[in-house]
């Protein structure tokens, strides 16, 4: 059966954006990058709400054609360009897209049906709305949480519509240089 991780950066006090619904305040660096890439080589399906696919979409597909290009968005952006995607959104429908699938019904039933397919591991990067729906229904077998030294007081709060008990092991936690704390927790 298939695992299905959460990987998100959030602040000190558990948000996932700023009042604004910004991003900018999370620190990144070739050390988290490089740390965090293990997670594309173990998987081949990719889950994004609306918003966040909207975001990679418009970046990823050619940000390794820059002849600048980091090596993060050169393996990043093969990895995207290879890994089949699943949007979950209840207004945006196929845009033709190689790779992509949206699903905007019975999500829960479908994301099941997903993790008991054969293949490799599930990830979703981001989409704290899709990331609550995967909550609510206890989906998500493993959190990987990337705590910002940052306070934010408001904004989306990752922790949103649990309506049960989750027990959690930690599995590993590590120190970047910029100051991030990376949590690997799983379903105990």
């Amino acid at each position: 059966m298939r695992r299905l991780t959460s990987f998100m950066h959030i602040s000190l006090d558990g948000f996932t954006t700023d009042s604004e619904g910004s991003m900018r305040w999370i620190k990144v660096n070739e050390e988290l990058f490089d740390y965090a890439g293990f997670a594309t080589d173990i998987s081949d399906l990719a889950i994004y709400g609306r918003v966040t696919y909207q975001m990679m979409d418009a970046y990823w597909p050619t940000a390794g054609d820059d002849p600048d290009a980091s090596k993060h968005d050169k393996e990043h952006s093969e990895w995207y360009n290879r890994v089949q995607k699943i949007v979950i959104s209840k207004t945006m429908n196929d845009t033709g897209k190689a790779n992509t699938t949206f699903i905007g019904d019975d999500v829960p039933a479908q994301i099941t049906a997903l993790k008991q397919q054969e293949g490799q591991n599930i990830v979703m990067f981001g989409s704290p709305g899709a990331v609550h729906t995967m909550m609510h229904h206890n989906l998500i077998d493993d959190y990987w949480l990337f705590i910002n030294p940052v306070l934010l007081g408001a904004g989306t709060p990752y922790f949103s519509d649990i309506n049960q008990k989750i027990d959690l092991r930690l599995v590993e936690s590590k120190t970047f240089s910029n100051g991030v704390i990376g949590l690997h927790y799983e379903k105990a």
